[in-house]
């Protein structure tokens, strides 16, 4: 048994988790590699020295399972085996209902991340070559070797978050679409208008009189009057009480001298009023969302725990535990941060020491999630804006903006998971990162 206290944190975390792996994929068990498809499934049952016992295509969806296992047990059985473990790669959802039906009978199932089978096809033969079967193989022989993982399973309020978070990103992604068709129509045909505000787009007022009409020659026809207290009318839909006067008079001139494409103007302010309808509509989607999501940290008991850190808002933080799942299934902060790709890549060999970069190497999502959330805590939160600047301007190995908004990214995750685990409110001892007691039960 090796000496625990003669190793680093990060080789007793590899020694805890290939500890866990062993006590799944067992020498007594021989392993079944799937290479999940829409409409036909390769398995190929093989030892721990990767050699194959069986291979079999089956035709149908990928919850076929319960053949591919009566298939394997007897090819197990006969070459000494007490049952399988079946490894697939975590293909989209498909491996989800296999999962499921395989813990129903009893069979555990572990998960090989796709790079290593992408890599694995070279190093099988040299080549690039790809099959179905061979994909299958690599699977195998990479859990027979324990490069694998169990997967994580989610239940509950943590299941319907991940799902309310994915939703999100989609109506994030529709609104932003549809705010960028507007800008790209109306520079073109209607470019005084953009000048209306500092930022048109993020005006209040201005959004509000793109929805009454986006087409300047209706305006004018309205009238002053009228168009003002349509505008007026509309205000409220867009969040807004009070019209601003002088961005509505901006609005008016541009209307009476509107410049740009003469000829495309009817046609392309058409398309700007769908586009505006389906901002709208994006928007309303995506704060019912937002308020179902809200609805889950309660329900978690969590809202006012990631409210007191200072710059991050409930729908921030459900964004990000919607992308992490729940953080007490990581064994420590630095492993949430690894997660996410925020943690710093080491490039040394010899007396050679390499740039330090981002490892980019996690859940994308995560990442983003935790990227939009640093705009609120350097501008609302004193800690993090004093350390952002620290980072900036510090006279040994100063940032840029994007290196000082990923280190922050990382400390508000890992101060982040300090909150949510230990039930604790965010103090500044866990900026610094001091120990916190945690709250009673």
């Amino acid at each position: 048994m090796p000496n625990r206290r003669t190793l680093t944190r990060g080789d007793r975390r590899r020694n805890d988790k290939l500890a866990r792996l062993r006590a799944i994929v067992r020498p007594d068990l021989a392993v079944v590699g799937i290479d999940l498809a829409s409409a036909k499934q390769a398995a190929v049952v093989t030892d721990h020295d990767s050699i194959v016992l069986g291979r079999r295509m089956f035709d149908g969806d990928p919850w076929v399972i319960d053949d591919i296992l009566d298939w394997a047990a007897p090819i197990a059985a006969e070459a000494g085996f007490a049952g399988v473990v079946v490894g697939c790669e975590p293909t989209g959802h498909r491996w989800k209902p296999i999962l499921e039906r395989c813990r129903a009978r009893g069979v555990e199932v572990v998960c090989v991340n796709p790079m290593l089978v992408h890599r694995g096809r070279e190093e099988e033969d040299f080549t690039r070559d790809r099959s179905d079967f061979k994909d299958s193989t690599i699977i195998a022989r990479r859990v027979a070797d324990r490069h694998c993982y169990v997967p994580y399973a989610l239940d509950g309020h943590w299941c319907r978050l991940r799902h309310l978070g994915a939703r999100r990103n989609d109506q994030l992604v529709e609104a932003t679409a549809a705010r960028q068709q507007l800008r790209d129509l109306l520079e073109c045909v209607w470019p005084a208008v953009l000048a209306a505000a500092a930022d048109p787009l993020d005006s209040i007022t201005w959004r509000a009189a793109m929805a009454v009409t986006c087409d300047p020659d209706e305006i004018v026809a309205m009238g002053w009057d009228v168009f003002a207290d349509a505008v007026t009318a509309e205000l409220g839909r867009w969040g807004g009480r009070r019209r601003n006067l002088r961005i509505l008079g901006n609005i008016w001139a541009a209307a009476l001298d509107p410049g740009g494409v003469e000829r495309e103007r009817p046609a392309a302010t058409e398309r700007a009023r769908d586009a505006m309808r389906d901002w709208r509509r994006a928007l309303d989607e995506l704060a019912d969302v937002e308020a179902r999501m809200v609805e889950v940290l309660d329900a978690l008991e969590l809202t006012d725990l990631v409210c007191s850190i200072d710059g991050l808002s409930a729908v921030g933080a459900a964004a990000i535990l919607a992308e992490a799942g729940d953080p007490a299934r990581f064994d420590c902060a630095r492993t949430w941060v690894k997660h996410a790709g925020l943690c710093p890549r080491a490039n040394e060999s010899g007396n050679f020491a390499g740039q330090t970069k981002m490892s980019r190497r996690g859940r994308p999502g995560l990442r983003t999630a935790a990227w939009r959330a640093v705009w609120g805590a350097i501008h609302h939160n004193p800690v993090y804006a004093a350390r952002y600047t620290h980072l900036r301007t510090r006279a040994d190995n100063p940032l840029r903006d994007g290196q000082a908004r990923a280190a922050i990214a990382a400390a508000l995750l890992r101060q982040l998971f300090v909150v949510v685990t230990r039930r604790v409110a965010w103090n500044p001892a866990i900026a610094a990162g001091k120990e916190v007691t945690p709250l009673a039960a």
